[in-house]
């Protein structure tokens, strides 16, 4: 993806313009993307058979490919040494953990129970969605939202470490324990804390140490001048190439599923459209009445709002089958999700307003 403006006090059109050709057509690229991966899985059967064999442990690598290459070129812009100033904002830190792991759990389960009280299988198959905390798509939002790029680093570094640590966990708690205290019917979920850091290893681990010796060897060689003003413009499309990419293999997979059941799909979206207005909307407020400044407010709200939906799809499939009901909600997720965040980043820039010049720069 090219070099964003710099963090500036213009206007929303002004900024919004201001983008390169390729951000700002994103909506039609992600269209057309969705649309083709759609077309492939409903027309050729046998692409999803041969992009299902294609795994390693489980990880299906077109996809992982996608996601590395998406990843890499935006943890190649964050400035390292500024880390310092994020890992020492607890306004960030606690705000970003209560709404991913108090709020956007406990949220996904009342809307899944609100929307699906008659289908168990989806319902269960979005209470994952929202166990999955996002740890890839997030980074390029954020990125076209003018974020904060070293706040959007940290931040799904912290929740990526209790993704870990806290998804099977709370797995348990929201499919067994909190329907049984309610009266209500539960499912198991069983899933090793060490599958999900082999998750979290490959789709953060890889693409951010990758960033890391990027910019750390560039700059040693040639000079940060150089890195951003020459090295930078050049890898980051790869960035929307990746994006582009994985949308297509994930909608090729799941294909005819989608399209086959329109009805199941339409009744999956609606508590997935809630989630992730309410979870946007509430982390950009709630960055602004702590007094974070606009773009961390964004970097709160984008990452609050995203899911892991290889984590979800991958978990759903393991333990439910290919075929399940669980699975087709987490294919769903980013069938939603893609698109609403897309619109959100426009939002995001019209917010730009109701900060201060000053909270804007920070």
């Amino acid at each position: 993806m090219a070099a964003r403006p710099a963090q500036a006090t213009a206007p929303p059109a002004t900024v919004i313009g201001a983008l390169p050709t390729l951000d700002r057509l994103l909506p039609v690229w992600i269209i057309a993307a969705m649309t083709a991966g759609l077309l492939l899985g409903r027309l050729t059967p046998g692409l999803n058979t041969a992009l299902e064999a294609v795994k390693v442990g489980g990880i299906s690598l077109p996809i992982a490919l996608g996601l590395l290459l998406m990843m890499y070129p935006v943890l190649a812009k964050v400035r390292y040494d500024r880390l310092g100033t994020v890992t020492g904002d607890r306004r960030l830190l606690i705000s970003s953990l209560v709404l991913n792991w108090v709020l956007g759990p406990a949220l996904m389960f009342v809307l899944a129970w609100v929307f699906l009280p008659d289908l168990p299988e989806y319902r269960t198959g979005l209470i994952i969605v929202g166990l999955a905390r996002c740890i890839a798509m997030v980074l390029i939002w954020n990125d076209l939202a003018c974020g904060d790029r070293e706040a959007a680093a940290v931040l799904v570094a912290l929740n990526s470490l209790f993704q870990v640590v806290a998804f099977g966990a709370l797995g348990w708690f929201y499919l067994q324990v909190l329907p049984t205290w309610l009266g209500l019917p539960g499912a198991a979920l069983d899933v090793s804390a060490w599958d999900i850091a082999c998750y979290v290893l490959i789709f953060l681990g890889i693409p951010l140490l990758a960033g890391y010796l990027s910019r750390r060897l560039g700059e040693r060689a040639r000079g940060r001048a150089w890195y951003e003003g020459r090295f930078l413009p050049r890898v980051g499309p790869l960035a929307l190439y990746g994006l582009l990419f994985t949308i297509v293999i994930l909608f090729a997979l799941q294909g005819h599923a989608i399209t086959s059941q329109p009805g199941d799909v339409a009744r999956i979206a609606l508590p997935l459209l809630a989630y992730f207005a309410l979870m946007w909307g509430g982390g950009f407020v709630a960055g602004k009445l702590i007094g974070l400044g606009y773009a961390r407010s964004a970097t709160l709200a984008f990452t609050a709002a995203g899911n892991n939906f290889e984590l979800a799809i991958a978990v759903a499939v393991g333990v439910f089958g290919v075929t399940s009901g669980q699975a087709l909600a987490g294919v769903v997720g980013p069938l939603i999700e893609v698109p609403v965040l897309v619109a959100l980043v426009y939002v995001s820039l019209a917010g730009r307003r109701l900060f201060t010049k000053e909270s804007v720069r920070a």
